[in-house]
């Protein structure tokens, strides 16, 4: 067939519109968009796009790049609806010019073609590999060049493709070819070379693991190479080694570490950025004592000098601006943020996830979020968790030059130090703190705002500490000099003090009561003079302050003082403004906290809070009918709104009826139980658990519905979800009472096969236990004769958990079902002895149940078969029986 050729009148419509779409007038742009959405009707104007792209040499590459741009945008968006011809042309081209002179042309085309691949093309376009690695040999530098980089980016977006049947496993043939040319002459094909190799690492795949030696002793033979790229992508391979093959390493592991600590501090801050990852990664080894012991020497003091602020750093952070309160954020600037979701646990809290390893480093947001300086002090916090003391002699020296240097930013990077090695030292450190402390308070007050801030940080670091000691000593100045940092001048410092006061709050709790007036007063004043994104830190203080001194809070002073500011906030956000996340968080907390002096201010915020959730449920609807008009809500908005109204009903209880007799939140609720997406769920079902405890009479009326979903939800793969459905079964069978029986078989298999997973989290397990017994409690003639399936689990998940409410009503539900089913518990009767020990005041009534249980066991089996029995408890349980039960 004959080769297609544009029209000479479309090319230059397509042409004026490339220049065209490179003016920085918006009004233009947005012509050019609804022009380039016409012409995508055409069948072959992409034929015209690639057209530009590869043969249109007249034009600059920028103009030509451009088309080539538009056109992978158009593959992402509708490859699918191509012609079969265009697709080939397109194919066929990308194949042809891959060695286009031009570096920028042949990366745009290397782009096309690995995003045609990634819409599941590699078996249909045969030919793409077996072409570039042809091109790989070639003696033009262009083609072997373009052929790399297309095959790097093809690594990059669809390692799993190239590892699979589906395209007969070519990286067999790949990956040893890749590792011929890491001794290249050209450092761009040696750094494409390894950059290929890398994207198998991690995943462990086959091909490359058979090869693992070559790979490594090839990685060897670069350590020494001249070009940065080369040097960044060797360390990027030997950070992640030590994550999946240490064995491999471990003959060499010597010269691997003096080599990282040389790359450490290469003079390309890329580089040495790559090679501080590499005592991240050797931290999580089991071997990382053993084999950095003898090296830590040297090692501590290179990363204390990464620590530093470069320069640049300084610059970038106006280092030299002390004061910009006044100056209004960028909204750029402000980071998106995380929901906490709620979840209900027996000792109730707010989704407490694993703390990241990085938190806290991540400090100075204008910086490019991660560098050398976070990566150091990263790798200094892991390390003093791996050798902790044994690290201080190295330290100590180094601190007491840095801490008291002349010069600021040494100073501020022994500050850094010190925080970072609070958690993994802190025991070494207890005999410096009382002179270390108030030098650090003292800082505070430092004239450059850098070390100020820096020094909030390391202060909350050591909070446990100061919070343990005589209040006159430390916490008292420390509290007062933090406070005054709230309302500092300079932005960073008051985040930086809003953050380590919220950390302060989290280990007072209610140490702080007799100073609260004082603490509210500057929070308060603070509220006028914050810019927008340290309002958003602000919130948290407030709400954290709240989950700390409880109900302590619920004093008129207080209340006058807090809640104005909050609610004139709350009336200014509009219903799609996403700053209501964290101020709808923050009320949750205070709502929870203040009890009953919330009421005067409930009825409109829960208004608002059923208004979002309605809203974001009929925008959903409208999506899901007309995806292509109305776009998907922001479900935060509805799981936030959740959350709040959960606050309100654990707060005021009985006091939230009217709200709920007057409006359609169960309605609301019913779909919302239903979301597709977890988090949504796992709100829904926490609040249908608080308003069981508040006003059941409003959730009465549809448990027959609710009973179905709840059981449904039971599925421990979404761990929050199922923890709060589980609670929420617990409290509808105490209101149900003898009504629940209807519902029983829908969801205690479900229940009994969470409690014998292997692996289920402690939470969820004790949860798990008190709804199984809280069933038993209101139904024990249908939960008895399953008692051999779990009582075992179940005497061990709760043996460890506090005295309370909810294990009182669970407790009393395995008496009566023992009672029902006392042939079900002789196998295990030791774990329920066990069980019955943890107590510490059982209820009289509830001690008697027990005296009972034991005493008949007892009896049933003879004095000389319990004395056998009980000869096998250990001696505090004999004891602890003994004395309170007589047995």
């Amino acid at each position: 067939m004959a080769m297609w050729q544009p029209a000479e009148d479309g090319l230059r419509q397509i042409l004026q519109l490339l220049k065209e779409s490179q003016s920085p007038d918006t009004e233009t742009q947005r012509a050019v968009q609804q022009k380039l959405g016409e012409l995508n009707n055409y069948p072959d104007f992409n034929n015209y796009l690639i057209f530009v792209l590869t043969k249109l040499k007249t034009e600059d590459d920028p103009t030509r790049s451009l088309s080539g741009l538009i056109l992978k945008n158009n593959v992402r968006a509708h490859f699918e609806r191509f012609p079969a011809e265009v697709t080939s042309f397109i194919k066929q081209e990308c194949l042809n010019s891959i060695g286009d002179p031009s570096p920028l042309i042949r990366a745009t085309i290397g782009i096309i073609i690995t995003n045609i691949i990634s819409k599941g093309e590699l078996h249909k376009w045969p030919e793409v590999l077996p072409h570039l690695c042809t091109c790989l040999d070639s003696e033009d530098y262009n083609v072997c060049e373009g052929a790399f980089g297309a095959l790097q980016k093809i690594c990059e977006d669809n390692a799993e493709t190239l590892d699979s049947d589906i395209a007969d496993r070519p990286l067999n043939v790949l990956i040893p070819k890749f590792l011929n040319f890491f001794r290249h002459q050209s450092p761009k094909i040696r750094s494409h070379a390894i950059a290929c190799v890398n994207q198998f690492i991690i995943s462990r795949t086959q091909a490359l693991m058979v090869h693992i030696d070559t790979f490594i002793q090839n990685l060897f033979f670069l350590a020494k190479d001249e070009d940065t790229e080369v040097r960044k992508n060797v360390c990027r391979a030997l950070v992640m080694l030590v994550e999946v093959r240490i064995d491999r390493l471990m003959p060499h592991i010597d010269q691997i570490i003096q080599y990282m600590m040389e790359r450490t501090q290469d003079g390309d801050d890329t580089v040495a950025l790559e090679s501080c990852e590499f005592w991240l990664s050797l931290a999580e080894q089991k071997v990382c004592k053993e084999v950095l012991g003898p090296h830590i020497e040297r090692l501590v003091p290179i990363l204390v000098k990464g620590m530093r602020y470069s320069e640049i750093d300084i610059i970038l952070l106006k280092g030299d601006v002390e004061e910009d309160e006044m100056i209004p954020d960028k909204e750029s600037d402000i980071k998106p943020r995380f929901h906490k979701t709620r979840t209900h646990s027996t000792q109730k809290h707010e989704g407490d996830e694993e703390a990241d390893p990085d938190e806290g480093y991540d400090d100075d947001d204008s910086l490019s979020d991660w560098n050398l300086r976070k990566c150091s002090a990263a790798a200094l916090d892991v390390l003093a968790n791996v050798f902790h003391e044994e690290v201080l002699p190295v330290l100590l020296p180094i601190l007491k030059e840095t801490l008291f240097h002349a010069d600021w930013d040494v100073k501020e990077s022994g500050i850094l130090v010190l925080g970072a090695i609070a958690e993994g030292c802190m025991s070494g450190m207890i005999p410096h703190l009382p002179e270390l402390i108030p030098y650090l308070i003292n800082c505070l007050a430092d004239k450059k705002a850098l070390v100020r801030s820096i020094t909030c940080w390391t202060l909350s670091r050591y909070a446990h500490w100061v919070v343990g000691q005589p209040h006159d000593n430390f916490l008292k100045p420390l509290m007062t000099e933090l406070l005054k940092r709230v309302l500092d001048a300079n932005k960073r410092v008051q985040e930086a003090a809003c953050s380590a006061f919220a950390t302060l709050e989290e280990e007072a709790c209610t140490e702080l009561v007799p100073y609260l007036g004082f603490i509210l007063e500057t929070l308060v004043f603070a509220f006028g003079k914050y810019q927008h994104k340290n309002l958003l830190i602000l919130y948290d203080a407030i709400g954290t302050l709240a989950d700390s001194v409880g109900h302590h809070l619920n004093k008129p002073e207080y209340v006058n003082m807090l809640m104005p500011p909050l609610i004139q906030k709350w009336n200014m956000l509009k219903d799609e403004d996403k700053d209501l996340f964290p101020l709808l968080e923050c009320l949750s907390s205070v709502a929870t906290a203040l009890q009953s002096g919330f009421l005067p201010y409930c009825e409109p915020v829960y208004q608002r809070c059923v208004c979002l959730v309605e809203q974001t449920l009929t925008q959903n609807f409208a999506n899901m009918s007309q995806p292509d008009q109305y776009d998907p809500p922001d479900k935060d908005f509805m799981i936030v709104a959740l959350d709040l109204l959960s606050g309100l009903a654990e707060g005021l209880e009985g006091h939230i009826e009217g709200l709920v007799a007057n409006s359609n939140i169960l309605k609301l609720l019913f779909q919302c139980m239903q979301d597709p997406m977890p988090e949504v769920r796992q709100s829904s079902f926490a609040l249908l658990g608080d308003l069981t405890k508040a006003c059941f009479q409003h959730v009465r009326p549809f448990i027959s519905e609710f009973m179905p979903i709840l059981g449904a939800n039971l599925n421990p793969e979404f761990i929050s979800v199922c923890n709060n459905a589980t609670w929420a079964i617990g409290e509808i069978s105490i209101k149900m009472g003898a009504d629940m029986q209807p519902f029983i078989g829908m969801v205690l298999t479900q229940l009994i096969d969470i409690i014998n997973r292997s692996n289920t989290p402690k939470t969820l397990l004790e949860n798990t236990a008190i709804t199984i017994g809280r069933l038993g409690l209101v139904c024990p003639q249908d939960v008895a004769p399953l008692l051999q399936q779990f009582i075992r689990q179940w005497c061990t998940s709760l043996r460890n958990i506090r005295d309370n409410e909810e294990k009182d009503s669970a407790f009393r539900g395995v008496c009566l079902m023992i009672g029902v089913n006392p042939s079900g518990v002789v196998q295990d009767f030791i774990f329920f002895c066990d069980a019955v020990a943890s107590w510490m005041h059982p209820k009289p009534d509830l001690k008697e149940m027990f005296y009972k249980i034991l005493h008949g066991f007892k009896t049933q089996v003879g004095e000389e078969n319990w004395s056998k029995f009980s000869d096998q408890f250990p001696q505090p349980l004999r004891e602890r029986l003994s004395a309170n039960y007589g047995v």
